[in-house]
C-alpha cells in the first residue's frame, strides 16, 4: 500500500534547520532533507522550459508496482478515502467518499475522482524530465513514496488545471493555496526539477503570503 512520508520534523531538527547559505540539497535518491519551504524554493534552479519532444506515453503511469492487484490510481484512492470503498476481486473499488481540496468538494464514488500529478507530467518534462531515463519517468508518474506527489481531486478541477503551473493556475479554493504552493515546491525539490522565471515569480509571491514552514522530504533521483 501507499508509503506515507514523515511530514513533521523533530524538535531537534527544527532547532538546526539548514540556513539559506548552506541549503542546497544534496543529490542522490533517498537523501533526507528538512528545511524551510522558502529555502527549498530558493534552491530550485531557474531555467527556461521546453515542451519539445513531450509525449505523455513516455511517462508510463498507473502501474501495479508491488503486484498486489491495485495500480497506482487505486492505491491513492485507498489511501485518501474519507469513507473507504469496497474492494471487489483483486482491486475493483466501489462506493467510497473522497475530499477534493482544490475545490473544497466531496466526491461520491471512485469514478468521480481524477488522480492529479501535483506537478503535471508535461510540466515535469518541461522542467527536466525530458532528459530522464524511462525508468525515472515511470517512477515519477507513479510516485507513492511521498503523499504530496499524487492527489485525488474532482475531474473538473484536474481538467481545469491540465498542464499548468502556479503562474497560470491555482486551486479555486483559496484555503488550499498555501498547501498547494508548499507541496508543489516539495515535489520539484524531491525530483530535482527546475522552475522557469514566471513560475518562480508566482511561487515567490505565494511564499510572501504563506507560512515559511519546515518541510521534510527525500530526493527521488
Amino acid at each position: 500500500m501507499r508509503i506515507l512520508a514523515t511530514l513533521a520534523a523533530t524538535g531537534a531538527a527544527l532547532a538546526t534547520l539548514i540556513s539559506p547559505a548552506t541549503a542546497t540539497p544534496a543529490v542522490g535518491p533517498g537523501t533526507s532533507h528538512t528545511l524551510p519551504v522558502r529555502t527549498l524554493l530558493d534552491s530550485l534552479p531557474v531555467k527556461d522550459e521546453t515542451r519539445a519532444g513531450y509525449k505523455r506515453e513516455a511517462f508510463k503511469h498507473w502501474v501495479d508496482a508491488d503486484k498486489d492487484g491495485c495500480n497506482t490510481r487505486a492505491e491513492v484512492l485507498l489511501e485518501e478515502a474519507v469513507e473507504a470503498p469496497e474492494i471487489i476481486g483483486r482491486c475493483t473499488l466501489t462506493g467510497g467518499i473522497w475530499y477534493s481540496p482544490y475545490d473544497d468538494t466531496y466526491i461520491q464514488g471512485s469514478r468521480g475522482s481524477d488522480i492529479d500529478h501535483r506537478v503535471p507530467l508535461a510540466e515535469a518534462h518541461d522542467s527536466g524530465a525530458g532528459e530522464w531515463t524511462a525508468a525515472e519517468r515511470e517512477a515519477y508518474a507513479n510516485d507513492l513514496g511521498d503523499p504530496r506527489s499524487l492527489i485525488a481531486v474532482t475531474a473538473r478541477s484536474n481538467r481545469s488545471k491540465a498542464d499548468q503551473d502556479p503562474a497560470t493556475w491555482m486551486p479555486p479554493s483559496k484555503a488550499n493555496r498555501c498547501e498547494y504552493f508548499t507541496y508543489w515546491v516539495v515535489v520539484k525539490g524531491r525530483w530535482r526539477m527546475a522552475i522557469d522565471a514566471a513560475e518562480q515569480a508566482a511561487l515567490q509571491a505565494l511564499a510572501d503570503e504563506c507560512p515559511n514552514e519546515p518541510v521534510t522530504y527525500e530526493t527521488a533521483r
